[in-house]
């Protein structure tokens, strides 16, 4: 049936030509364009798989530039499309360029139908396990740490400690600032715990009044608090067989440290207006932005609970010292809110990284994901500007390691990676070495 031919974009501004391509491929349903702007909107409307197109288009036909711009504009728009260039016998160089800005394939001019024909039924049958993969991908059981993106060596190495701990019993200590990822690392630990069965039941410490916060941690029995018509029980028991998150532990008054102490040491708990105990069985992460040996130092925190918490402790670093990550990030970040909001494939403009990369990030991962969230809303276009983040403009930092080896290659590859989106060709380009020399830097630093 005719609605059921793949769609087959042939941008060609000989009319004859058309026609001759329409001819031999009408096992396709071809459409066409004569012109850039004609090309691009024949690809928003009808998505095809695969391109054929010419790389000498109107108004510049006599040279390249015009269709290498398409090219370009394709691959932002729609980088999974297969594009194939027809080009003149004089034109490898042309064709060597449009390959390196991802070209699927190229043909010359005069092209013999067979042979296109056997490239072009190629372009669809790659782009048709690409798609299956990404959709066998998807239907995947998310992983533990799926939702946390890192080039950071020091970032990994948190990881790796998570990983260690998880199947363990031990109580573990998260320390960072906010909006670092603490309560990602907590999950991260349950999930990949034997407890993973059992609830992740978590609460802010520094969220409600103490009188609240006691009712809800150790829970009450009837008419123990104002409007308790029935018994009820607290995030501790809720969280029986599982795992209790306490979020911003070091805001724990001194009162229900005491007793959040009794219930670690005994494995039993006492509801508000009950005498009767209730064994618990929970493992405790917590999770705080502040020093609590300074703390303790200061008389607000009890050592002996501290020593019962920090069995293990992992400190997350902030992101202005994870080099590559803001970069890394944002790009998984803007995947991820365009595919929310249906703003289709959008791309991050060079002075959007430059920004991004010359921003402290005070807010960390979360200010971020608000920046890049802000951006996707308000964006005119498939493209992401410094201005659509609202951040200022900073300089794009050179780096080509035969200028700053010596001092900073170690800083350099995480943030070519991370500008790149881990495209490991456009890092060594920006690198300025070859990708064997790449590959040896990324094993030698412990880059994953």
């Amino acid at each position: 049936m005719a609605d059921a031919r793949k769609p087959l974009l042939i941008v060609e501004d000989d009319p004859a030509l058309r026609k001759q391509m329409q001819w031999a491929f009408d096992a396709y349903e071809t459409v066409v364009a004569g012109d850039r702007p004609g090309a691009i909107a024949a690809l928003r409307r009808h998505e095809p798989a695969v391109v054929t197109m010419d790389l000498g288009l109107p108004p510049r036909p006599n040279d390249a530039s015009e269709g290498l711009a398409l090219l370009e504009e394709m691959h932002a728009l729609a980088p999974a499309t297969k594009v194939i260039v027809l080009t003149g016998q004089e034109d490898r160089a042309h064709a060597l360029r449009a390959i390196a800005l991802d070209a699927y394939d190229f043909c010359t001019k005069p092209f013999e139908p067979e042979v296109l024909g056997h490239a072009i039924a190629r372009a669809y049958r790659l782009y048709e396990l690409q798609a299956e993969n990404a959709r066998l991908q998807a239907s995947l059981p998310a992983r533990s740490m799926a939702g946390l993106v890192t080039l950071d060596p020091g970032m990994q190495r948190v990881c790796r400690t998570v990983e260690k701990v998880a199947p363990t019993s031990a109580t573990v200590l998260v320390i960072g600032e906010s909006g670092t990822g603490k309560e990602l690392l907590a999950r991260a630990l349950h999930e990949q715990s034997q407890r993973a069965g059992a609830g992740f039941v978590a609460i802010n410490c520094a969220a409600m009044p103490e009188s609240v916060l006691e009712a809800e941690l150790f829970g009450y029995e009837k008419g123990a608090v104002a409007g308790a018509v029935q018994p009820a029980p607290g995030r501790i028991e809720l969280a029986h067989g599982g795992t209790l998150f306490l979020d911003e532990v070091g805001d724990l008054p001194p009162a229900l440290q005491a007793k959040l102490l009794r219930v670690l040491q005994d494995r039993a708990l006492e509801r508000l207006g009950s005498r009767k105990e209730t064994a618990v069985d929970v493992r405790v992460v917590c999770a705080t932005r502040q020093g609590l040996k300074e703390r303790i130092a200061a008389g607000g925190f009890r050592e002996d609970l501290y020593y019962r918490l920090a069995e293990i402790v992992v400190e997350v670093p902030p992101l202005r010292t994870r080099h590559g990550d803001a970069a890394l990030l944002a790009h998984a970040l803007l995947r991820r809110f365009a595919a929310e909001h249906r703003r289709g494939t959008m791309t991050l403009m060079p002075d959007a990284i430059a920004a991004i990369e010359g921003h402290a990030w005070p807010g960390n991962v979360r200010e971020l994901e608000n920046a890049i969230k802000r951006a996707v809303i308000i964006a005119d276009g498939p493209t992401v500007s410094g201005a659509d983040l609202g951040l200022v403009h900073a300089p794009s930092e050179a780096l080509n390691l035969r200028e700053v080896r010596e001092a900073a290659e170690r800083e350099a590859v995480p943030r070519a990676l991370g500008r790149a989106n881990g495209n490991l060709t456009r890092a060594a380009e920006m690198l300025g070495v070859s990708r064997p020399t790449l590959y040896d830097l990324i094993h030698r630093f412990g880059l994953k």
